[in-house]
């Protein structure tokens, strides 16, 4: 009985985590699609500001992700991007307050 709940518990949370993952990629790959489009929209290359936005999303639970399967590899790769788009956030937002002053 007792290796039959370990394999149930198992079965979920490997599942679990494949929907959390999945979720995390989902996000991560909305970022390229607005991107995509306010470049179309545009005519031209753009990074618009819901771009960062999707990347902190997907960023942030593929951490979660790699975290809950003990990938170091993946822990530092989103780690170290959160960081990056965080700043980027920050400098757009500093920006912009500027330009209202």
């Amino acid at each position: 009985m007792g290796n039959a709940m370990n394999h149930m518990i198992r079965y979920f949370l490997d599942n679990y985590l494949l929907i959390l993952g999945l979720c995390g990629q989902g996000l991560f790959f909305g970022r390229f699609l607005v991107q995509w489009i306010a470049s179309e929209r545009q005519g031209r290359s753009v990074v618009p500001l819901s771009f960062w936005y999707f990347s902190v999303g997907g960023g942030g639970v593929l951490l979660i992700y790699a975290i809950l399967k003990k990938d170091p590899v993946f822990i530092l790769g989103q780690g170290g991007g959160l960081v990056i788009y965080f700043r980027n956030l920050y400098l757009i937002h500093m920006e912009r307050s500027r330009g209202r002053v």
